[in-house]
């Protein structure tokens, strides 16, 4: 008989699979306390492939191991922060895992075989092998297998068991590439930024400001960017009145309401024109009645980014609390493995006995009956979404349940979810029929679905306003959308450079990981690249530092432990403040991103200039104004956005702050300001019609095009009521 050291990655799997091969036969399982008293010993007797077996199952608690630097590396001041790109690191079994780490070597000593049974992913596999060197190093004679799951349910074990494969290599090398790339890049920056800035501001929220540590994290930092980028975009966001004309017609079958298929239009003259010919001639008339067929598709089986989504859109669950619930019902043995990037089933899973299990539910049962019915026709071969992580199916429901006396209102709802979401991922499409109809009033179009009458005067007939709104702060559901599209944005933001908060450096590494995992890729190679890609950031970074002082010059105070004597701010400085006369005024951004002069005396001299919104980029020269006092006062290299500034003017612009400057008035008071307060405000008698200018309509386009002919500042009121972008 052979003994046969078994590894699953948490004691609570272990214990499930030992009772499932055990037969469920308590007599039949001997249980015994290991070096940790956390990760028992399951003995049982077990034939695989028709040899006898002695089988000892016990348990890791995750990773065994953990990745640092060498000693001589780990202090912060022992070396310069871009050191840690190329210094040595190593793996090592932490202190708190040493009794697990000894429970493994005594097994294994007394072993001939060691099969692994941690989750078959590639962090699963990783561990796998972090079991394999400490078992390896204290029995160089093991020959050793891997048990390939998706499911703890009798079926799944048995035939994982019968059909043990190699470890794959490739896998537990991805993860060694991640773990490496983020603790070289998390511990460079987290160094360089904590050191730059923890003595120089006065941080809030930190209670001991001098042990605070301003952690970077290659992967927690993006997803952060998504957070401040729909934040910047709300701050930004300044309202836009525009009208629409709503039309209804009342019936004995009921109201029908009309949407203008001009949609809405921002100057309220062309509104009130259209709208008073259609008061002058109302009659409207059916021109178009057309019906056409909308089918709803089923969705792609379920992967674990998906279940987060709809968990948090339907049930306002956390991910988190989520994948905890998820992971109680896999462990129970009700779902399958909820960790997959899998969105489609492989031809060898039955998925009419997944669907059979279902038909005693009191609730979908009798859907799952009508499925399995050939004569309704409602089956459908699930589609795919077009991802496979090779490791693990979509999640879908392993056992029947109408519900357990332990399980919480969580626990009901994400095992509804699975079960609903799978059998509407084997349905045919609704389908359902849409009944357009069009009509005109005084030649404008509006439409509805409902019946159809082909003429008829309106019931209602008005002119509406509106106002245009920001979007909404990001849900925990649209994040995980952001996240889920990290690579395709990487063509999207490759011509942006190294902005380490948005998402195409990590989506890259993400990739590279994969062609690690499917060994198109070697370790060494993609370690090489990435970290001197990420050290080239790193130096940069480090050269501009100034940009992150001045960024938290606008949300911090000064502290008392730094004496602003900063030499790179010195080169940004624009005049002496003109206010407290104490202090210098710099060019910097705002926290929405727009330029502005502002004292560093901040937050005791709330001096500020704003710059003209369309301000692209800006540099001070050497160049000084020779009339603006108090002086010097430094003139600013000016590029501006060429589709956010009237005809007329340059691009290019050097100009100055100190009130001299004419190009600079006429922007602010033509396009506004970057500042938040003041907004982009257009004074009213600039307005064409109040100032008696020619207003012309042309109704061949889908939105009226306004022509003035009056002065230059005229037309700017003009374009300023109608944006550039949408002439």
């Amino acid at each position: 008989m052979i003994n046969v050291l078994n590894v699953a990655e948490k004691p609570s799997v272990a214990k499930s699979v030992a009772t499932i091969l055990s037969r469920n036969q308590q007599h039949g399982m001997r249980v015994r306390d290991g070096r940790s008293r956390y990760n028992k010993i399951f003995e049982f007797n077990y034939v695989i492939n028709g040899q006898p077996c002695h089988m000892l199952m016990t348990s890791v608690t995750g990773h065994l191991m953990e990745l640092d630097f060498e000693d001589r590396f780990r202090k912060w001041h022992s070396c310069d922060p871009a050191d840690l790109y190329h210094a040595p690191v190593r793996k090592y079994v932490p202190e708190d895992k040493i009794d697990i780490k000894r429970t493994l070597e005594e097994e294994a000593r007394r072993c001939q075989w060691l099969i692994l049974w941690l989750d078959c992913d590639r962090e699963g596999e990783n561990i796998a092998f972090e079991v394999m060197d400490v078992c390896g190093a204290a029995n160089h004679n093991l020959t050793i297998w891997r048990a390939r799951f998706s499911a703890l349910i009798d079926r799944e074990i048995h035939e994982a068991a019968q059909n043990l494969i190699s470890p794959n290599q490739c896998f537990s090398d991805a993860v060694d590439a991640r773990q490496e790339i983020d603790l070289r890049i998390g511990a460079s920056f987290t160094r360089f930024q904590t050191m730059l800035l923890r003595d120089k501001f006065v941080i809030d929220s930190a209670q001991d400001d001098r042990n605070l540590v301003l952690s970077y994290g290659p992967c927690q930092f993006p997803t952060l960017g998504f957070i401040v980028e729909r934040y910047w975009e709300i701050q930004s966001h300044e309202p836009e009145e525009f009208w629409t004309i709503n039309c209804s017609h009342k019936s004995d079958e009921g109201i029908a309401n009309f949407s203008w298929m001009r949609g809405h239009l921002f100057d309220y003259t062309s509104a009130v024109i259209l709208y008073e010919m259609c008061v002058q001639e109302p009659t409207a008339t059916v021109m178009k009645v057309h019906q056409q067929e909308k089918r709803k598709y089923p969705p792609h089986p379920l992967s674990t980014i998906e279940l987060e989504k709809r968990a948090s859109r339907y049930f306002r669950m956390s991910s988190e609390l989520t994948m905890k619930v998820a992971e109680d019902l896999y462990q129970a043995g009700f779902i399958s493995y909820p960790r997959t990037e899998t969105d489609g089933f492989s031809s060898r899973t039955d998925l009419h006995t997944i669907v059979r299990e279902q038909q005693e539910h009191p609730v979908w049962g009798s859907y799952a009956q009508r499925l399995l019915d050939p004569g309704t026709e409602l089956w459908r071969n699930p589609g795919s979404g077009g991802h496979d992580d090779k490791a693990h199916p979509p999640i879908h429901p392993t056992k029947f349940s109408a519900g357990e006396s332990a399980w919480s209102l969580d626990h009901h709802r994400v095992y509804e979810l699975v079960v609903r979401h799978f059998l509407a991922c084997v349905s045919q499409p609704a389908i359902g029929a849409e009944t357009i109809v069009e009509i005109d009033i005084a030649g404008e179009q509006f439409s509805a679905s409902g019946r159809v009458i082909l003429v008829f005067l309106p019931t209602t007939l008005a002119l509406d306003s509106g106002v245009t709104r920001p979007p909404p702060l990001l849900s925990e559901a649209d994040l995980l959308s952001c996240m889920d599209k990290g690579e395709a944005l990487v063509m999207g933001y490759d011509d942006m450079g190294y902005e380490l908060w948005k998402p195409n450096l990590r989506s890259m590494m993400e990739f590279d990981m994969k062609q690690v995992s499917m060994g198109c890729k070697r370790k060494a190679e993609v370690l090489d690249t990435c970290l001197q890609q990420m050290k080239a950031c790193f130096l940069d970074a480090r050269v501009n530092k100034v940009k992150l002082l001045e960024a938290m010059a606008i949300f911090f105070g000064r502290s008392d432990r730094y004496g602003g004597n900063d030499h790179h701010v010195a080169a940004e400085i624009v005049r002496p403040c003109g206010l407290c006369q104490e202090s210098n005024m710099v060019l910097r951004r705002s926290r929405d991103g727009n330029f502005m002069v502002g004292c560093l005396g901040f937050p005791q001299c709330r001096n500020a200039i704003w710059l003209p919104g369309p301000v692209l980029e800006a540099t001070v020269s050497t160049n000084i104004c020779n009339c603006c006092t108090p002086g010097p006062v430094y003139l600013i290299q000016f590029k501006f956005r060429q589709l956010e500034i009237p005809p007329g003017f340059n691009v290019n612009h050097l100009g100055c702050i100190g009130g001299c400057d004419e190009t600079l008035r006429q922007l602010i008071e033509i396009c506004g300001t970057g500042s938040r307060v003041q907004g982009n405000k257009v004074p009213s008698q600039n307005c064409a019609v109040a100032r008696g200018g020619s207003l012309v309509i042309e109704r061949s386009c889908s939105i009226y095009i306004c022509r003035s002919f009056n002065s230059k500042v005229t037309m700017f009121g003009i374009k300023k009521l109608f944006p550039w972008h949408r002439l």
